[in-house]
């Protein structure tokens, strides 16, 4: 009779628990170790990743959330890894993460779009809260920019929310991200008028204002710019901090219509010569 046989079920299950214990044990202690130094790689990154957007200054919210989500998908590779490592086949269960993602991505394209055009905003800042941009064919201060939506406020004062699925991937102007803006009037004198009067005329209202900016390149300058179908066009070229902008365009407008009249230069506007003629019984 057998060594086996003659042993009793006792021993023969302490037997095969001691083969098993050679046989995995080195995997065992390799995926606990595996487990442990991931582990403190993961809170080390995070931390390094919390560094990085401080620095960043990214809003809190999405900083919050950008570890959240790196801690979590990090977590879930390492588990699949460990398990791996122990011998449990992970094949199957990978296939069925990649299916469930991509009919969860499927049903929510739209709502992703959003979030990743919002999480790329918030990375690169192409505008901020309180800049004044032109996007989605909508104009209007940035009064809050959200994970999914941002909401801008027009000038007459109503609210208007534009998904980031757009804004992130289409045109914009950001009227707000240079300090300093240049803006081109364009007056029209009568034939007959005197060019260098005019011309006088628009550099002394814009050297006598504070707000225009005198510097040496972005002086103040007039030019005949074209000669139109009734007046002769002078355009007036200022620069000016951004935040001035509006105030110094309707103040010089203003100002050129009244010291026009003073100084005897005609704005002239479009009229029509209408002739009758009669004729004959």
């Amino acid at each position: 009779m057998d060594m086996d046989m003659n042993m009793n079920p006792i021993e023969n299950a302490i037997s095969q628990l001691y083969t098993l214990g050679i046989e995995y044990a080195p995997k065992l202690v390799g995926a606990i170790l595996v487990l442990i130094i991931g582990s403190w790689v993961i809170k080390a990154m995070s931390r390094g990743l919390g560094h990085i957007m401080d620095k960043r200054e990214l809003e809190p919210s999405l900083q919050s959330f950008m570890k959240s989500l790196s801690v979590m998908v990090l977590r879930v590779l390492l588990i699949v890894s460990v398990l791996g490592m122990v011998g449990v086949e992970m094949t199957s269960f990978i296939a069925l993460l990649g299916a469930a993602g991509l009919a969860i991505g499927m049903a929510l394209s739209g709502t992703l779009q959003n979030f990743a055009g919002g999480v790329m905003i918030l990375l690169f800042r192409p505008y901020k809260v309180g800049d004044f941009i032109d996007a989605q064919g909508y104009m209007g201060t940035v009064r809050e920019i959200q994970i999914f939506n941002t909401i801008l406020t027009t000038p007459d004062n109503k609210r208007i929310i534009i998904p980031n699925g757009g804004l992130a991937t289409g045109s914009m102007t950001n009227f707000s991200a240079e300090p300093r803006r240049r803006i081109d009037f364009t007056f029209g004198i009568a034939y007959g008028d005197d060019v260098d009067k005019a011309r006088e005329v628009l550099l002394g209202l814009a050297n006598a204002d504070e707000r225009i900016l005198k510097e040496e390149g972005i002086a103040p300058e007039v030019m005949v710019d074209s000669l139109g179908d009734s007046s002769v066009n002078m355009k007036l070229r200022i620069w000016l901090e951004s935040g001035n902008y509006w105030p110094v365009h309707f103040a010089m407008t203003e100002s050129v219509y009244k010291t026009f009249a003073k100084e005897g230069l005609n704005i002239p506007f479009p009229q029509m010569d209408v002739h009758l003629h009669k004729e004959g019984a």
